[in-house]
C-alpha cells in the first residue's frame, strides 16, 4: 500500500470473510493512511436514518422484506465516495462491492480502487473465530473468548452472541463463508490485477 507512490489520495477496497479480522484491519489501515473508511452496510442504515433520496427507497425494499437493489447501493457508495473528504483524504471501502455487477457498476461510474486487500484466513481459524466472538450490546464492542476476552466480570456478563455464531450454528457459518468466496471470485475477477492477498 506505502509503496503505491502516488502523489493523489489512497484508495482501497478491502474484503475479507466474516471473522477474518476486517474490522482490526479497518481501524489500522484508517489510522496509519487517515482514510475515510466507508462501510456499505453502515451507509444504507444512515441513508435510510437521514430519509434520504436513496434512503427512502432503500426502506421500502428493507421493510418488504426484501435485498436493497444493486442500483440504488451502488448510488450511495458512489455519492459517499466523491464527498469532499473521502476526495481530499482518500476511502477505505469495506466489504463492497460484493458481485461482480457491484464492480462493474462502480468502475463504469470511473472508481476504482489503487489497492484491492483480500484478507485470506483458513476456514478451520474462521470458525473458531466466529464461535468465540461475543458481542457487548451496551458499547458495540466485540471480544473473543480466547484472543481477546472482555476486561472484567462485569463486562462478561453481559456479553451476547449471534444466534449465528454458536456451535449448534457451525453448518451456517461455513454456508456464510461459502458465500462470500463465491462472492470474493467474482470481484476478484474485476479486480485481479491490484489484489494483495494478506493472512
Amino acid at each position: 500500500v506505502a509503496a503505491s507512490g502516488k502523489a493523489e489520495p489512497l484508495k482501497v477496497i478491502i474484503s475479507g470473510a466474516p471473522a477474518s479480522g476486517k474490522g482490526t484491519q479497518c481501524e489500522l489501515i484508517t489510522q496509519k493512511y487517515g482514510l475515510v473508511h466507508i462501510a456499505a452496510g453502515d451507509l444504507l442504515r444512515a441513508e435510510v436514518a437521514a430519509a434520504s433520496e436513496n434512503g427512502k427507497l432503500a426502506k421500502e425494499y428493507m421493510e418488504n422484506g426484501e435485498l436493497v437493489p444493486n442500483e440504488i447501493v451502488v448510488m450511495m457508495v458512489k455519492e459517499r465516495l466523491l464527498q469532499p473528504d473521502s476526495q481530499q483524504r482518500g476511502w477505505l471501502l469495506d466489504g463492497y462491492p460484493r458481485s461482480s455487477s457491484q464492480a462493474a457498476a462502480l468502475e463504469d461510474y470511473g472508481i476504482r480502487p489503487d489497492v484491492f486487500i483480500l484478507l485470506d484466513v483458513s476456514e478451520d481459524i474462521l470458525v473458531e473465530r466466529v464461535v468465540g466472538r461475543r458481542l457487548d450490546p451496551l458499547t458495540g464492542k466485540i471480544y473473543h473468548l480466547k484472543y481477546s476476552p472482555p476486561e472484567d466480570d462485569e463486562i462478561a456478563s453481559r456479553l451476547t452472541q449471534r444466534f449465528d455464531d454458536t456451535e449448534e450454528k457451525a453448518c451456517l457459518v461455513k454456508l456464510r463463508l461459502r458465500t462470500h468466496h463465491q462472492n470474493v471470485d467474482a470481484v476478484l475477477s474485476v479486480y485481479k490485477d491490484i489484489t494483495v492477498k494478506a493472512c
